[in-house]
């Protein structure tokens, strides 16, 4: 422990009264001895620890300090306050100085009532960060300790046990999340309170593709383990001064200090995990989107920095993945507008916005109506009609679209009572609605018994991608519905990637086929082939082939003479009202045949 000669020695103080004196049974040389075993365990320490007075001036001080603040081990005359010492090192910062100065005055008048733990935190660069203490010890002294990172990384996968753990990730050993926010936030803080502001400085997020799938299939072990190799292949490919930190999930980040290796980097990063990766046994392929945003001066801080690099990743993987992406102005104003469309939509079914229309089906042997399909509509009062491919999918990633399909279902079935006893109504089933297959079931029935239409009237579309991931339990509600008497149909059928198997798992009463390949007749041959293809296989099966968006003459005659039972769409009419469906179906009573 190192002394100031100026300074009063540590067992007296004001006024020249021992603060603390040895037993008076040891000797001199024991005591001598003592001073001497408690200055080299200080000096073993991996903290600074220094002594100071209400001054802030240092009084005693260990190696560590010396170190740090590059003061000599000992001083030939009286040691300055605190904010003198503190000028004269160079890898601080003005505001760094004096938040010191400041954090160690406020403590100093605090005295016992200063929270124990409270501490500060600076960060010289981004591996060595000092941890700022201080505690009172009586006698109008205080005790000074610094941490100064370094154990924190350099602890390393194993580090877990030491000091470090609370900036490292348990799993990987890489840094975590909270260790490279403060990096990030320190780093701009840093060159912004010199006037400048970190150029160059980039940010990589990195998103695991198809992560999700193997750790549901092969179980958190196998993932656990793949996301180690995924973190040793990044590790790999970075520089001694690159940051990589694991930010929680299959979700990683880069900081690099130059914004021309971006780019390489990121094609680089997204070529190397995309190679299997053999994990216990099992081969896993994966892939990985990136998303690419740099500091730009004065425009952006460090917490403005990881959203954009995150919007440049959303759109990385909005793009199907396996790339990247730089951030562009235009992403935040995407975001913004999507955050408050998905504020409005949330307000959408409280403020009567929604509204219902409805696709005539028509059978194409007796040329009657057989029913409707119902389709939703949205009208904001600033934004206007907004389409269902823009709101659709919003709805179902914010989850919404549960009580948006109750609703649909509601009001077609109560509409519905208003038509001929032979018309039917269908209404379409969202994945989301059809994961929670109890509440399904209760909101059909709900529908049903308050409109009291007869279930027979009632039809549920259901995609093929919803069907994928079904389990049991949603199949034993569908055969329950089903026996109900309300019909099910397939839609979209032909655009994925199981779809005969689907017709195999359950006994679906009518299949719709997808308007691609409606679309194609008369210039490509395989789409006429697909077309008659399903409807032999839907009349072998007994189930009625719907085929959607006929707009022509010349394709509902080719449907029809490929076998579909029934059409839908712009031929006979646009979605309409609920109001002019009586008119409709008189029209098409006048020309129909028995």
């Amino acid at each position: 422990m190192q002394e100031a000669q100026a300074g009063p020695p540590l067992d007296r103080v004001a006024g020249g009264r021992p603060a603390f004196r040895p037993n008076q049974g040891l000797s001199v040389a024991r005591a001598r001895a003592d001073r001497r075993l408690a200055d080299k365990v200080l000096g073993l320490l991996p903290l600074g620890v220094a002594v100071i007075d209400a001054e802030l001036r240092l009084l005693f001080w260990n190696e560590q300090i010396a170190g740090l603040f590059g003061v000599p081990p000992l001083m030939a005359a009286g040691m300055p306050p605190l904010g003198e010492i503190l000028a004269g090192v160079r890898n601080l910062t003005a505001r760094q100085r004096d938040g010191i100065t400041t954090f160690a005055a406020a403590r100093v008048i605090a005295g016992d009532r200063a929270e124990p733990e409270s501490c500060l935190r600076i960060s010289l660069r981004r591996d060595h960060r000092l941890v700022i203490q201080l505690r009172p010890i009586g006698s109008g002294r205080w005790m000074l300790v610094i941490d100064d990172g370094r154990l924190a990384v350099t602890a390393g996968p194993n580090g877990a046990a030491d000091g470090g753990v609370a900036w490292l990730d348990p799993l990987t050993g890489l840094h975590n999340r909270r260790h490279f926010n403060q990096v990030l936030r320190d780093l701009a803080e840093t060159d912004c309170s010199d006037g400048g502001h970190p150029n160059g400085h980039t940010v990589l997020t990195i998103d695991l593709d198809r992560f999700k799938a193997i750790n549901d299939t092969l179980g958190h072990p196998i993932g656990d383990a793949l996301l180690c190799l995924a973190a040793k292949r990044l590790r790999q490919e970075i520089r001694a001064d690159d940051l990589l930190a694991r930010l929680g999930g299959d979700e990683f980040v880069i900081l690099i200090a130059s914004d021309e290796r971006a780019e390489p980097l990121a094609a680089r990063m997204v070529e190397v995990l995309s190679r299997p990766f053999l994990v216990e046994g099992h081969v896993a392929n994966i892939g990985a989107s990136i998303g690419i945003a740099g500091f730009v001066a004065g425009e952006a801080s460090a917490d403005d920095l990881m959203r954009y690099a995150e919007l440049a990743l959303y759109d990385a993987k909005s793009a199907g993945g396996g790339t990247w992406r730089l951030f562009d102005p235009a992403m935040a104003a995407q975001a913004q507008a999507r955050r408050e469309l998905e504020t409005a939509l949330r307000k959408a079914l409280t403020m009567d916005e929604l509204s219902l229309v409805y696709q005539p089906q028509l059978n194409v042997s007796t040329q009657r109506v057989t029913g409707f399909e119902a389709l939703l509509r949205w009208s904001h009062p600033t934004l206007g009609q907004v389409s269902p491919s823009t709101f659709i999918p919003v709805a179902e990633e914010i989850g919404c679209i549960v009580a948006l399909g109750e609703w649909v279902l509601k009001t077609a079935c109560q509409e519905a009572t208003r038509w001929p006893a032979a018309i039917s109504v269908a209404v379409n089933v969202s994945p989301r609605q059809l994961g929670d297959s109890g509440r399904l079931a209760a909101a059909v029935r709900s529908a049903l018994h308050s409109s009291g239409l007869p279930p027979q009237r009632l039809e549920l579309e259901i995609t093929e991608g919803a069907m994928l991931s079904t389990d049991p339990h949603v199949l034993e509600t569908l055969h329950g519905l089903r026996a109900s008497g309300i019909r099910i149909a397939m839609d979209d059928f032909g655009t994925g990637y199981s779809s005969l198997s689907q017709l195999r798992s359950f006994p679906f009463d009518k299949i719709k086929i997808d308007r691609s390949f409606v679309a194609a007749l008369g210039f490509n041959r395989e789409a006429a082939a697909m077309i008659q293809a399903i409807a032999t296989l839907g009349a072998g099966l007994g189930m009625t082939t719907i085929a959607e968006g006929v707009e022509t003459e010349d394709q509902a005659a080719l449907v029809g003479a490929h076998g579909c039972t029934d059409i839908q769409g712009y031929l006979l009419s646009r979605p309409i009202a609920a109001a002019a469906v009586d008119e409709f179906i008189s029209r098409y009573s006048d020309t129909a045949t028995e």
